[in-house]
């Protein structure tokens, strides 16, 4: 209820393939991690983190602290207000993901698929897991997008602990739309190092 009291991002740009998920599925996430014991006294990363429903999300199940970024001055100023407005303390910056270098226990994320910027999905994975212990990031959901993140996961030291099928309801967001809404399959992986594999759950 309360996420779906968030505002989404006025001006999201297309270039940095700016979409709000919807609070339903926002909630779901979060709420998986948390089972996991992923967010609860956790320092919680949100990379490309747009409104900011997925760290203030974590913000809510507990997580000791949670840091966002996104490169779109907008969408971090609307996170801000988000945050504000439901009463979670959460750090945001503006910049490019590559910038962090900070630690963190997860992160959580729902990354460009790169359906506009080639190759941008596997950067944003390599820098979560450079800097955290678990990832959760949301994709496209297909078969060659499964065969080909597998690929890259591994590559980058990483394994893929499940995939779970998620729906996003996405609302009107660029001219070219042309529905009030849209259903997008996407799949949520968590993902461990390698070394770590033996604790993932």
């Amino acid at each position: 209820m309360l996420l779906s009291q968030l505002m989404p991002n006025p001006q999201p740009k297309l270039m940095w393939e700016g979409y709000t998920i919807d609070a339903e599925s926002a909630a779901e996430i979060a709420y998986i991690a948390f089972m996991h014991g992923d967010i609860k006294g956790k320092r919680v990363a949100d990379l490309g983190c747009g409104s900011g429903i997925l760290g203030i999300a974590a913000a809510l199940l507990g997580a000791r602290q949670v840091f966002g970024i996104d490169i779109d001055k907008t969408a971090i100023k609307t996170a801000v207000f988000n945050a504000e407005k439901v009463n979670v303390n959460i750090d945001f910056a503006i910049g490019d993901i590559e910038c962090v270098i900070n630690r963190f226990d997860t992160t959580i994320m729902n990354p460009p698929f790169g359906t506009w910027r080639r190759g941008v999905d596997v950067k944003f994975l390599r820098k979560a897991l450079e800097i955290s212990d678990i990832v959760y990031s949301l994709h496209k959901r297909s078969d060659s997008v499964r065969l080909f993140l597998e690929d890259k996961i591994r590559r980058m030291d990483g394994k893929i602990s499940w995939i779970k099928e998620i729906n996003l309801t996405i609302g009107r967001t660029y001219q070219f739309h042309r529905k009030r809404k849209y259903q997008v399959e996407a799949d949520l992986y968590r993902i461990t190092h390698l070394d770590q594999s033996c604790n993932s759950r």
